[in-house]
């Protein structure tokens, strides 16, 4: 077929809108790859011809439609003009050439593809972040060099995994940038651009050289998994020549060392000597727990209940948050506030109530400035059980209200369903028998979606009455 050459001039990096556009009117004009010159960044027409007119949509194989995506990243500049030869010879009558592996073309692609898998998946690895602040507001940035244009494509991964984080990604052909609603590209970034180190690279390092293993010290098998070209932008990275030049003698160290037993609390031997403790009251027992250091590192104070000895309704929950563990109260923070507004809807008073947590320390995982919720382990609502099997034999209510999971595994010593188990309940545990009530905890409203809220409010509120009902039966 004879004709005059089309040169298609697309933009830099991985134009996979142009390149769509471009084919569909080049399929529509019925130009064949041998008459079209592809270019990239170029910014006027080589052969003097009109750019291919935009047309509708092109049906194409699955397969193909699938391998599009994951090619045009690549840095190989005859990328358009294979993938145009593919979607080419499918349009003409080949419509299963991609279930032939052996074909040279199909061949060549699927190795680009699979080299753009790599570098994804080394993107979502050894990508580190920065944080800094500017006019007060947290900021994290981090600098990457990938072997191909694959930024806009990894961005959605780090949307999802840091979506209430601001960032941005720096690298030598483009920039993305979030602020916690929409994801903006940017022109190319510097390394410079950086922030210095801060104290959270310095604990990812220390974490590193903590679990370092001497023994398994294979440095062909570590450059294959992370190859040095990223060593420079990863703190991890700086401890490994002398945890290397270390292993042979770490290695010798650990056979000499006779096999012992790790260190480890052990919830049983703290619950027996609590109970060693016998407190005569509430007050000498929340003086012990004061007295106690948390089962997990990092809480500021202990955080007791709260509320009148001999409250009708005793509300359990799970373990006290950032605002709780900085002010010393149960139920202040945001879920507290939301409790607090429920329970006066239903009639409830607060003040008359009692209010507690079946873990009485904070646990957490910083990041940055923030202190982030960390579900308690089972090991670690057994430990502070006994806790609560005292506190509530002082307070004695007539009903105990557990909000949550965790106040349910604290109250029964066994996991039950919320959704099954949600509404008036027997707590029973050793010689304490309480009348009780289950529903969810606070915190889960606020973690649900805007357009759902109202109605698990409106039901959370509706199981508050029903316990402010109840409470007035035993009481009377």
């Amino acid at each position: 077929m004879t004709g005059p050459t089309r040169a298609v001039a697309l933009a830099p990096g991985a134009d996979l809108a142009g390149f769509r556009a471009a084919v569909r009117a080049l399929v529509a004009e019925g130009v064949p790859p041998e008459r079209v010159a592809w270019s990239v960044g170029a910014t006027s027409d080589l052969f003097g011809s009109a750019p291919p007119a935009e047309t509708g949509p092109l049906r194409l194989p699955r397969a193909v439609a699938d391998l599009v995506p994951m090619v045009v990243p690549h840095r190989d500049p005859e990328r358009y003009a294979l993938l145009f030869q593919l979607i080419w010879r499918v349009r003409a009558g080949e419509r299963h050439l991609m279930a032939v592996p052996s074909d040279p073309l199909v061949h060549r692609l699927n190795l680009m593809r699979k080299a753009i898998g790599r570098d994804l998946h080394k993107m979502h690895a050894f990508l580190r972040f920065r944080r800094s602040e500017e006019a007060g507001v947290e900021r994290f940035t981090a600098w990457f060099e990938p072997d191909h244009h694959i930024l806009e494509a990894a961005a959605p991964f780090f949307v999802a995994r840091f979506r209430s984080l601001t960032w941005s990604i720096l690298t030598p052909d483009a920039s993305a940038h979030w602020d916690g609603a929409a994801l903006r590209l940017g022109p190319p970034g510097r390394r410079e651009d950086l922030p210095p180190g801060d104290g959270f690279e310095a604990g990812w390092r220390d974490y590193y050289e903590s679990t370092f293993n001497p023994a398994r010290t294979n440095l062909k098998a570590m450059r294959a998994e992370m190859p040095k070209k990223y060593w420079r932008n990863m703190p991890e990275t700086l401890a490994i020549p002398a945890l290397v030049r270390g292993a042979e003698a770490g290695t010798r160290a650990m056979i000499e060392r006779s096999p012992s037993v790790p260190a480890r609390r052990d919830p049983a031997r703290a619950v027996a000597a609590m109970a060693d403790q016998d407190p005569a009251s509430l007050d000498e027992l929340n003086a012990i727990i004061r007295r106690s250091e948390p089962l997990v590192p990092g809480a500021t104070q202990a955080v007791l209940g709260e509320g009148p000895v001999g409250a009708t309704i005793a509300f359990v929950g799970e373990q006290p948050g950032d605002q709780e563990d900085r002010k010393g109260r149960p139920f202040v923070g945001p879920a507290g506030q939301l409790l607090s507004r429920a329970m006066q809807e239903a009639g409830i008073d607060r003040g008359a109530s009692y209010l507690t947590n079946a873990v009485k320390h904070f646990k957490f995982e910083e990041r940055g400035k923030r202190r982030i919720h960390q579900k308690p382990t089972a090991g670690e609502v057994s430990h502070y059980r006994w806790w609560l099997d005292r506190e509530l034999e002082f307070v004695a209510p007539r009903l105990v209200v557990a909000l949550g999971a965790t106040a349910v595994l604290a109250l029964t010593g066994k996991a039950v369903p919320i959704t099954r188990a949600r509404g008036p309940f027997q707590f029973e545990r050793h010689h304490n028998r309480f009348a009780g009530f289950i529903t969810v905890h606070p915190s889960y409203l606020l973690r649900l979606p805007d357009e759902a809220k109202a109605e698990a409010y409106g039901a959370f509120v509706g199981d508050l009455r029903r316990v402010a009902e109840l409470g007035r039966e035993l009481a009377g």
